[in-house]
C-alpha cells in the first residue's frame, strides 16, 4: 500500500545527483529500499539514504530519475516499503572496526550505514571508487561524520588510479577490520568478496539487481553472482551476507 510523502528539501550532491528529503520518517534499515511511484509515469526501487527523515539519493540515468529531479519543493510522491532485508551492525556492547567500500551511486545508503554505526560506538573508514572526481559522492558527509574515506577514480583524477579494489586491500593491511560492508557494481561486489575471504573477515554485499514487483512474484532481479540459485534481491536481499558474518 502506497503512502503520500511531501518534498521538503533536495540537495544537490553533484553534478547528475540529487537527494531528496520528505516530510515523514520511515522505519527502515540501511540496505532496505522503497518502491517510489508517480502516478501515470512508473514506479521504481531505491535503496534509502535515510530514515527520520526518510531521504532518497537519486542518480539521473533514465526518464524516471530525470522526473523525480524535476520535483521541487512541496511536491509529492508516492511510497511503499520498507522491503527487502538490510545490513546489520555488530553487537554495540563493544566497539568494533568497520571497513565500508561503496562504488559510483552505491555510496548513499553507506553513509546511512554510518551514521548508525558510529552511534552505536564503532568506528569507521570507507573506500569510495568512482568514475571520475565528478562523480565521487559524499566523501565531504563521510568526513563531517568522523569517517576516514580513501578514494580511487578510475581516470586517477582524485584519489588512487584505477579500480577501488587495491585501496580496500591497503585498508585492510593497515589495520584489520572486524567486518566489511558493500554496496555498488556487482563486479566491484565480487572482487570484495574474494578479498574479504582471503583475510578471513565477515562480509555484508548489498547487490544490484533489475527490480521490478518488489516482493519476489516476478524473479526478475535473480542475482547469478551468487552461489545460490534463485536468490532475489528484493525478497532475500538485498543484502547477502557471508557464512562468517
Amino acid at each position: 500500500m502506497h503512502e503520500t510523502y511531501t518534498l521538503t528539501e533536495v540537495r544537490v550532491d553533484n553534478y547528475r545527483t540529487k537527494t531528496l528529503i520528505f516530510d515523514r520518517q520511515m522505519l527502515v534499515q540501511p540496505g532496505q529500499f522503497v518502491m517510489v511511484w508517480l502516478p501515470e509515469i512508473d514506479e521504481k526501487p531505491y535503496s534509502v539514504a535515510g530514515g527520520d527523515p526518510l531521504a532518497l539519493t537519486v542518480v539521473a540515468v533514465g526518464p524516471f530519475s530525470e522526473q523525480l529531479h524535476r520535483l521541487q519543493v512541496g511536491d509529492r510522491v508516492w511510497i511503499r516499503g520498507p522491503f527487502g532485508h538490510g545490513f546489520r551492525l555488530p553487537d554495540s556492547e563493544s566497539s568494533r572496526r568497520l571497513l565500508l567500500v561503496g562504488g559510483g551511486y552505491g555510496v548513499a545508503p553507506l553513509h546511512f550505514l554510518a551514521r548508525k554505526a558510529i552511534a552505536a560506538g564503532h568506528r569507521v573508514e570507507i573506500c569510495i571508487g568512482a568514475r571520475t572526481e565528478q562523480d565521487i559522492l559524499l566523501s565531504d558527509e563521510f568526513v563531517r561524520e568522523g569517517v576516514a574515506v580513501r578514494v580511487a577514480t578510475e581516470d586517477g583524477s582524485r584519489g588512487a588510479t584505477g579500480l577501488i579494489t587495491p585501496v580496500v586491500d591497503e585498508a585492510i593491511h593497515a589495520e584489520t577490520p572486524d567486518a566489511v560492508y558493500g554496496c555498488g557494481p556487482n563486479p566491484m561486489l565480487s572482487a570484495v568478496a574474494v578479498l574479504s575471504e582471503a583475510h578471513g573477515l565477515p562480509y555484508q554485499l548489498s547487490w544490484e539487481a533489475h527490480m521490478r514487483c518488489g516482493i519476489g512474484l516476478c524473479g526478475a532481479c535473480e542475482v547469478h553472482e551468487l552461489e545460490a540459485e534463485g536468490w532475489l534481491a528484493c525478497l532475500d536481499g538485498p543484502v547477502a551476507s557471508s557464512s562468517i558474518a
